[in-house]
């Protein structure tokens, strides 16, 4: 039993003294402790994928949809290509594998003050509200989220739940337990308080591009 179990023990058991009741029966104690809250989630219809593409699009972040995992380097080289940047980027060590072009220079990352693109996966997207989930760790630091003015996350359409709390149970059951950093991404930094107009790229990204995979795998 750990330390905070004690505690709350002991706090519960002066409440109900005070309240002139004798201790609670371990049966309705455990019962108790089983319990977990039910938050009200938001009701919508209509398609997962539908949803969360016009919520992420509506906040200035772009989507395109490829039909395998193989598409990826292809869409990369696309988006490159319309906004003007060079052969290289910062890719997360998961996406390594994959069949970049042999002129494109990339690494595992960290990101460093340079860098102007990088690629991740992400643990998930979430249709309630149009963002995504992306936990950290040496496989995916942090930096790379943040640091390059050009983030391109790549997403599977069976990584989108229905709501908040569907992205959360995901990240609470990863095998290496809770990352010491996650990160809700919506699109792109954002700003107002220079003259009360919008400037992209405030704390992040200038721009925030989603790679929207149909294959699961």
């Amino acid at each position: 039993m750990t330390t905070m179990s004690h505690s709350r023990q002991a706090i519960l058991a002066k409440i109900r003294s005070g309240l002139g009741r004798g201790p609670l029966p371990s049966e309705a104690a455990a019962a108790l402790d089983a319990a977990h809250p039910a938050h009200t989630r938001i009701a919508f219809d209509g398609d997962l994928i539908q949803r969360f593409i016009e919520k992420f699009e509506s906040r200035a972040g772009s989507v395109v949809r490829v039909s395998q995992h193989l598409d990826v380097p292809a869409a990369v080289a696309a988006y490159r290509e319309r906004h003007g940047l060079p052969p290289r980027a910062a890719v997360a060590r998961p996406l390594l594998s994959l069949p970049w072009p042999a002129d494109f220079i990339h690494h595992p990352g960290p990101a460093g003050r340079d860098e102007i693109l990088s690629v991740t996966p992400c643990l998930a997207g979430i249709a309630e509200i149009g963002s995504m989930m992306l936990a950290s760790g040496p496989d995916s630091p942090t930096t790379l989220n943040f640091v390059p003015d050009h983030h391109v996350v790549v997403l599977h359409e069976g990584q989108i739940v229905r709501h908040f709390e569907d992205a959360w149970a995901l990240l609470r059951a990863q095998p290496g337990g809770m990352p010491r950093a996650t990160n809700l991404i919506s699109g792109p930094s954002r700003t107002g308080d220079i003259g009360l107009v919008i400037q992209l790229g405030a704390h992040g990204p200038r721009s925030v591009h989603v790679i929207l995979v149909k294959e699961n795998t």
